[in-house]
């Protein structure tokens, strides 16, 4: 059914574009190089401009029709999501990367000296420790 509206839609758009080229506007159109002085008297006194413009008007509405209709047929048709049926694969750790030998750090010489330990020695557990000079003592 969707395959034959869009095989008449494709129709009517061509015959559209047709009868609208085929109309004489101001400058003589499409109609004037087809013999458009000669076509006159063959639609009647009045010329063509009344007969295309009632073609133009009946391509028009079947053009109306059949691009609504086949909105309508794919509403109907897409039901879901695209997301439907979807599941996120598992997320993994980021593997660590190799360093290569040539260029991983070497080992602490003998002859270095190991870090300082702070000069701070901490103090008992049943004592406070003391206040620096940035804290500030709450009494209550």
């Amino acid at each position: 059914m969707t395959t034959l509206i869009i095989a008449v839609h494709i129709i009517v758009c061509l015959v559209l574009i047709v009868v609208i080229l085929l109309q004489s506007g101001s400058a003589g159109g499409m109609g004037a190089a087809f013999g458009g002085g000669s076509s006159q008297t063959l639609f009647g006194g009045t010329g063509s401009t009344k007969f295309f413009t009632r073609l133009t008007a009946i391509f028009a509405a079947l053009f109306m029709i059949t691009s609504l209709s086949l909105t309508i047929m794919s509403a109907h048709r897409a039901k879901g999501t695209v997301m439907q049926g979807y599941t996120p694969p598992p997320v993994q750790a980021p593997a660590q990367k190799a360093v290569p030998a040539d260029k991983a750090p070497a080992p602490a010489a003998a002859s270095e000296k190991p870090a300082p330990k702070p000069e701070a020695a901490a103090a008992p557990a049943s004592e406070p420790a003391p206040a620096t000079a940035g804290e500030k003592k709450h009494t209550e």
